[in-house]
């Protein structure tokens, strides 16, 4: 299975983010906690690379809590802020607004110098599809100021929300990258939902998610589906059909809807705190 999925709306949001981020302080980049390098767009470092940077690492409800300090540490060893959170329920929301402020501190003391008062600092929130940019925006102003939607591709347009006296935030849509050199990160991006499913084999994608999750996470098959992990994945995807009566007419497995099932509870964390890659690992 071949990862590739770039709309015409990408190549002019990017187009747009390179004459913006002249305008702000701070590149305020969501990763998703489960894949946090996959789900970084090489091309924001590039983009930001003369400003702050903070890294929120989100949907951190859903990873694994010790990988995702590790992740933490990662990124801060590089020289960035990073939060960790959960947009929807506002765990860890409340240290967003301090670690701006710390990351910006250059920069508001060279205003205090010049004798500018009070000017808020302007950040730009980039990430790529369904890492929950809008949502965290939403939660962080207190009201529905940005639109969401939980398929790829729902913000479109660029827009300033005035979040207090503090912050001033530029949304952007999310944008993957026009190649992936390696399909490992595209695979990745598909198993959290970040390429429309519609374009993709989800039969497929279910058997590389039961693989990896019986090489790293030995036993959460059996707990969650009573099938044994003994066997390779089209095995153990047909004991997940019989044990859940996935069944289509004339009493035959359904292995697609067996295949969505095992997708969806992991993406809702239904199958527990999981996450796919691990900072030993990066590439």
């Amino acid at each position: 299975m071949h990862f590739q999925w770039y709309p015409g709306h990408m190549t002019k949001a990017r187009r747009q983010m390179q004459e913006d981020i002249k305008l702000i302080d701070l590149v305020i980049e969501l990763v998703d906690a489960r894949i946090p390098l996959s789900s970084r767009n090489p091309d924001i470092d590039q983009l930001g690379k003369q400003k702050a940077r903070l890294i929120l690492m989100n949907k951190a409800d859903l990873a694994n809590e010790e990988q995702t300090r590790q992740w933490t540490e990662f990124f801060q060893n590089q020289g960035y802020f990073v939060v960790k959170l959960d947009a929807r329920t506002k765990a860890g929301m409340k240290k967003v607004n301090d670690v701006i402020m710390e990351a910006c501190r250059e920069k508001i003391e060279r205003d205090r110098k010049r004798g500018i008062k009070n000017r808020p600092v302007r950040a730009m929130v980039v990430g790529i599809p369904n890492v929950g940019k809008s949502t965290f925006i939403n939660t962080y102003a207190g009201k529905a100021c940005a639109k969401t939607g939980n398929k790829p591709g729902v913000t479109k347009g660029k827009q300033w929300i005035k979040l207090n006296k503090n912050v001033e935030l530029l949304d952007t849509p999310g944008i993957l990258w026009p190649k992936f050199e390696d399909q490992q990160v595209g695979l990745y991006l598909a198993l959290i939902g970040s390429i429309k499913d519609e374009i993709l084999n989800i039969d497929e994608l279910s058997l590389k998610l039961i693989q990896i999750l019986k090489e790293n996470y030995s036993g959460i098959l059996t707990e969650r589906y009573s099938a044994a992990e003994e066997g390779e994945a089209p095995e153990i995807l047909r004991q997940i059909a019989e044990n859940r009566n996935c069944v289509k007419k004339g009493n035959e497995l359904d292995y697609s809807k067996a295949a969505a099932l095992v997708l969806d509870e992991f993406r809702s964390g239904r199958l527990g705190k999981i996450t796919l890659e691990f900072p030993g690992e990066q590439r």
